[in-house]
């Protein structure tokens, strides 16, 4: 059934926190006291993975308090720390189950009917991608859905699994569901849009009631990493010494189910830390090393045998992948056979029995079909060497160096290389980096590098100044007018006024820089005026580039941000001789800006929207000139 309304439902479902708060927090971090106020409330991270998802919380001030991870069972084999990140809507396109539950419901149901919609590894759609609010992405059997209402329906039952567990741990506290804060972990390599889409994603179809912000897996993983004792680390099963001192230069590469995300930090004095890279990486994640397995079974076994049991058991195929996840991130060399389970044992019989060819002979790949003593069944293994299955791994291995050797040539003071993500368990990733890296840097990797990003972003949620300072991943300007310089500007930009000044239209006023450093809260101040003696409103409009100058907003590479600041100037009795004050808000995860018009105080604000699309600009509203 459809998730319950929490509207109609917060009260009885938590029956130990109070739905109505005593007051709301401003969502402007720079007005509040952004830190004050998250040393009151409960910390709540969601980790919303390619493959896995999963949350954590925290309700103490102190950042060295444990954080509780939810624990979603399963299998003792496996890591429960997530739940696999898929999700099951009916035929009516109304929310069913999530993780594996969902998974188990499809799998009953599938050979029955194919109507209703099931979605995994969805994530994935929205990286570079061009993002929408109506954006549709297609389910495992091709049907399309609103991608909104599938994020929508994920985060909103991660938030709500997370509130019960949550109900269970407070009986003895009073709590209301506006001291919240919620942490929404994100790749690092993604672009904005897509943040901004997965934060509106998490606001439908309920508004979370208090702070909200997102932190991306790299940085997680930074903070938790800095804050674990020396002792927490290990390199193939040998506990190694870290020491993340002021001035330590260090890379955190998380390797996760869809991407390789990748950032570099140095420790400052106060424990705080600064971002020297920009954020890189790819989608080169564990989910590749997958596909590349799953490919080779294809070719392995003959005449669509492997499509076979996949179409006609997903259940079993499902369960002999989640053997195989556990297979490649095995430290163990000696341990290099999988146990193919009944189903897949049947095919083969049949086939067998019609004197079929079941495998093509490859290097590396021996299947092993074995009748079992005093019995009529037999066993079916399949033995992998540890070059092959090193084979899966060389794409991921690839672009990890690649990057790697990129940011070591730019930052030759780099000490530690530190893994972390679920693929960083495997021995094949640690050794590779190693080899490649020894001489440059120590590579280490956390004890427990699955659970780094969900204790990291607990910690972020509590204290976001951590990251003390970022790299700008564009030029950010406004579009605004001056005074024509025939010798400078473009004859097309010439715009004459009402009294016949001559000035220049379209020009892009610089706010920061791609790869400047963006303080932690910062605040940068500007001022326009009206280019009319009797206008009355003025708009700003905020544009992007990857490219570090330009002079107009409409040239190649400028992207309309498609934000805009529409400020009314009703008294015009000082006719050109007036301004408004544009303050711009970086430092945060998001871009915040508002403008007041000095004379009657008039605010406007802004937060930058890159998804949806400009409404038509109203006649009536003028254009700016800047000051110096």
């Amino acid at each position: 059934s459809a998730p319950s309304s929490p509207q109609q439902s917060d009260t009885a479902t938590y029956p130990h926190i109070n739905r109505v708060g005593r007051a709301s927090l401003s969502s402007d971090f720079r007005l509040v006291g952004l830190v004050a106020k998250m040393s009151r409330s409960c910390i709540i991270a969601i980790d919303f993975g390619t493959a896995y998802s999963g949350y954590a919380f925290c309700l103490s001030v102190n950042q060295q308090e444990v954080q509780h991870v939810k624990r979603w069972g399963r299998r003792a084999s496996a890591d429960t720390a997530k739940t696999p990140t898929c999700i099951l809507f009916d035929e009516n396109q109304e929310f069913m189950e999530f993780g594996y539950k969902a998974r188990d419901k499809y799998y009953e149901i599938c050979k029955n009917t194919n109507t209703y919609f099931y979605f995994k590894d969805f994530k994935m759609e929205l990286y570079k991608q061009k993002i929408t609010k109506d954006l549709m992405i297609k389910d495992v059997n091709k049907k399309s859905m609103s991608a909104m209402k599938v994020f929508s329906a994920a985060l909103h039952f991660l938030k709500e699994d997370a509130l019960k567990t949550l109900d269970k741990e407070i009986q003895d506290l009073d709590l209301d569901l506006l001291d919240f804060t919620w942490v929404l972990t994100v790749p690092a390599i993604w672009d904005i849009p897509a943040r901004q889409f997965m934060r509106e994603a998490a606001e439908a179809p309920k508004p979370l009631h208090d702070q909200k912000m997102d932190c991306t897996f790299s940085e997680a993983a930074s903070i938790r990493c800095k804050q674990l004792e020396s002792e927490d680390f290990m390199m193939n099963e040998v506990p190694v010494k870290i020491n993340l001192c002021p001035g330590t230069q260090y890379i955190v590469v998380d390797c996760g189910g869809g991407t390789i995300d990748i950032t570099v930090h140095e420790v400052l004095e106060g424990g705080g830390l600064k971002e020297l890279h920009k954020a890189s990486g790819n989608n080169k994640g564990g989910r590749l090393v997958d596909r590349k397995f799953t490919r080779c079974m294809r070719e392995f076994f003959c005449d669509g045998l492997w499509e076979e049991y996949e179409s006609d058991h997903p259940r079993e195929a499902q369960e002999f992948m989640e053997d195989f996840i556990i297979f490649r991130q095995n430290d163990h060399a000696n341990v290099r056979r999988l146990d193919f389970y009944k189903e897949f044992k049947n095919i083969v019989q049949q086939r067998q029995s019609r004197n079929e060819k079941l495998f093509n002979p490859m290097e590396g790949l021996t299947f092993h079909w074995t009748k079992q003593p005093n019995s009529e069944s037999y066993s079916a293994k399949l033995e992998i060497s540890e070059q092959r299955k090193t084979s899966f791994f060389r794409e991921t291995l690839i672009h990890v160096t690649d990057c790697l050797h990129e940011i070591i040539s730019e930052h030759p003071d780099i000490r530690y290389i530190l893994l972390v993500g679920g693929l960083s368990s495997s021995h094949i990733l640690r050794e590779h980096v190693k080899r490649e890296f020894s001489d440059q840097a120590e590579v280490m990797c956390p004890k427990i590098p699955q659970e780094v990003i969900l204790r990291g972003a607990v910690m972020f949620g509590r204290d976001p100044s951590e990251i003390r300072s970022r790299k700008s991943a564009f030029t950010y300007g406004v579009g605004t007018s001056r005074k024509f310089d025939p010798s400078v500007h473009k004859e097309e930009k010439r715009f004459t006024t009402k009294e016949g000044v001559v000035l220049c239209t379209d020009l892009f006023k610089k706010f920061v820089g791609i790869n400047e450093d963006v303080e932690w809260n910062q605040t940068k101040e500007y001022e326009f005026g009206p280019i009319e003696r009797d206008q009355k409103s003025m708009r700003l409009s905020f544009y992007r580039t990857e490219r570090e100058n330009v002079t107009y907003v409409d040239e190649w590479g400028v992207d309309d941000i498609k934000a805009s600041c529409v400020m009314d100037m009703p008294d015009i009795s000082k006719g050109l001789n007036r301004k408004v004050k544009l303050e711009v808000f970086f430092g945060s995860t998001e871009i915040k800006a508002k403008a007041t018009d000095l004379e009657s105080k008039n605010t406007s604000s802004v937060k930058m929207d890159f998804i949806t699309k400009q409404e038509q600009l109203v006649s009536s509203v003028g254009i700016c000139k800047s000051f110096p």
